[in-house]
């Protein structure tokens, strides 16, 4: 083989084993670059809500109303009342209390309190206002007053118990009716051991309605 031919073949394996080179450079390169995965970013979470700040706790954040005793000097949505007397009800494990108050223009109202089944149990206040009845008796099916439509929720006869200024005797029966219209009032007849039927309307109070002004001494 003459020099020439030589040095032809020497350049011609030196060109393939540089392009064999680049090619496997290109190879590598590619590989590393799909087996690599890019880091991952965390996706932004958008913040839970605050969380809704539980009811206040009678006794705590405001005037538990099962703490009011006959004599005591009290204030409902700011008016003053003095408690004259109170009426301990009970009727088929259902117990609650009823108190007679008196505000600053000497009318008479009654506020009931009462413990109601639930999970939790939950304290319903009340204050009621005396209505005409012109001579009417609870219906066990709906009736109307004033207008309004009222549909039976409770009734049955109940034993009392009284302490202070009620008007009632110390101890003894009562029989009432309970009813509640669609817009959520509610209607209550009660009579003493037989005497004439009397009705009133509530009016729920919310949690920190009522405060006590002064203990009975």
């Amino acid at each position: 083989m003459s020099m020439t031919s030589m040095v032809v073949l020497g350049l011609g394996i030196a060109t393939i084993l540089l392009l064999l080179g680049a090619f496997w450079a290109t190879l590598r390169q590619d590989r590393r670059g799909r087996s690599t995965a890019p880091a991952e970013v965390a996706p932004i979470e958008t913040p839970l809500a605050a969380p809704v700040s539980a009811p206040g706790q009678a006794g705590t954040d405001y005037t538990d109303p099962r703490t009011i005793r006959v004599g005591d000097r009290i204030e409902v949505h700011g008016s003053p009342a003095r408690v004259l007397g109170a009426m301990y009800i009970s009727w088929q494990g259902q117990q609650w209390t009823e108190f007679l108050l008196r505000d600053a223009s000497r009318r008479f109202q009654w506020l009931s309190v009462e413990v109601r089944d639930g999970n939790p149990p939950h304290l319903e206040v009340h204050l009621w206002t005396d209505v005409p009845t012109q001579g009417m008796v609870p219906a066990k099916s709906m009736l109307i007053m004033e207008g309004v439509e009222f549909f039976p929720i409770e009734r049955g006869t109940a034993a009392f118990r009284s302490e202070g200024d009620t008007g009632n005797p110390d101890r003894g029966l009562l029989d009432f009716a309970d009813y509640r219209a669609s817009d959520g009032r509610l209607l209550s007849f009660e009579r003493i051991q037989g005497s004439a039927w009397t009705a009133s309307y509530a009016q729920p109070l919310p949690p920190g309605s009522i405060s006590i002004v002064r203990r009975a001494s």
